[in-house]
């Protein structure tokens, strides 16, 4: 085993803190990474807060991660010391139900091991995530960072990009579709970027004004002030697809009207009950589908890192000391980022643990 630094949250009240715990000893098919950048993203808040009723402490968050191999197990034959990797939002999975061999194992049928907050499918111990220094994985979750891609900037495509990326693909949305994105932030602007690199027409629902030369900056062709009636109307049965990124409750049934008959709206940011109710009017009376989606399979986030690496396709970020971690949540739970805290895991060197 080694010793490893981190922050780690201790109880949903209390703030994060310095924490020395022991990895495992590597398993055969196990890469250790030295890990250099961790992301920052919202479910790590709600994870350290216990917002979802499952926190098991002390738990350390961080699902966005990008490293440098140290060593590898005997087993391992894709990586050596030395690459530089990444590490996404799953760890380990049964590796063979059919949403596993169908090569998306973010839908284990067992439940796949997530990288802070589960139980380790072989000795039973809570796995602890990436606002640490060093991290083991096995081989077949471990990613290859593309040459030239720009390593900090990468971190939150292994949550933020995969997320926005896995529902574009599997609904076949392209060149020659009309798609609205809802909400602005880390999830959104990613929506943006990969929906613009695929060929679509991409049109972002906003609340706030301010967000409208955000959005255009971003690559979105159009914006809609979604507080304001008329422009709303404007838009009505309007797109072939919607991509709510919004993590918080809110109604449904204004953008359901802005879809087409057999338009399909896709939940990536929710996961509260739906409130206020849909209306099945929205649904019934144009054949209208509401879908929901979850980060992607390790193959599709590989294939996203080389699409990003291609076409220069970064999440726009501020660099974080993790010493300021707190203060980081605090601006993030106020939508203060644009669009995502990196930790430069360089900053943990010198923290007194």
């Amino acid at each position: 085993m080694s010793q490893a630094k981190s922050y780690a949250a201790f109880a949903a009240d209390k703030p994060l803190a310095p924490f020395s715990f022991e990895r495992r000893q590597p398993r055969a098919d196990d890469v250790a990474i030295e890990i250099l950048y961790c992301g920052v993203c919202h479910s790590d808040l709600h994870f350290a807060q216990n917002d979802w009723g499952m926190s098991q402490y002390p738990v350390v968050p961080g699902h966005e991660i990008v490293g440098r191999v140290t060593s590898v197990g005997s087993q391992v034959s894709r990586f050596k010391a030395g690459d530089l990797v990444g590490v996404g939002c799953m760890v380990d999975s049964c590796r063979t139900c059919s949403a596993c061999n169908d090569g998306v194992e973010q839908y284990c049928q067992e439940g796949s091991t997530m990288t802070y907050g589960s139980e380790d499918r072989q000795d039973g111990t809570i796995t602890q995530g990436g606002y640490s220094d060093s991290i083991v994985v096995s081989e077949h979750f471990v990613l290859s960072m593309p040459d030239g891609i720009d390593l900090a900037s990468a971190a939150p495509i292994l949550c933020a990009g995969i997320t926005t990326y896995s529902p574009l693909k599997h609904f076949g949305i392209g060149k020659g579709h009309k798609l609205g994105v809802i909400g602005m932030g880390g999830l959104g602007h990613m929506a943006v970027k990969l929906a613009k690199a695929l060929g679509v027409e991409v049109t972002v629902f906003t609340r706030s004004d301010a967000k409208v030369e955000e959005a255009r900056r971003n690559g979105a062709d159009h914006v809609v002030v979604s507080s304001d009636p008329a422009q709303m109307e404007a838009v009505a049965e309007s797109f072939d697809f919607m991509m709510d990124t919004v993590p918080v409750q809110h109604d449904l049934n204004p953008y359901l009207k802005a879809l087409k008959y057999d338009g399909t709206h896709i939940l990536v940011g929710l996961l509260e009950p739906i409130e206020p109710p849909i209306e099945a009017f929205n649904l019934v009376f144009k054949r209208r589908v509401v879908a929901g989606s979850l980060i992607g399979g390790i193959a599709e986030t590989q294939e996203l890192l080389t699409l990003c690496a291609e076409q220069n396709i970064t999440c726009d970020i501020e660099m974080l000391d993790i010493n300021n971690i707190n203060e980081g949540f605090e601006r993030m739970a106020k939508g203060d980022v644009r669009y995502r805290f990196v930790i430069d895991m360089a900053t943990l060197k010198n923290t007194a643990v």
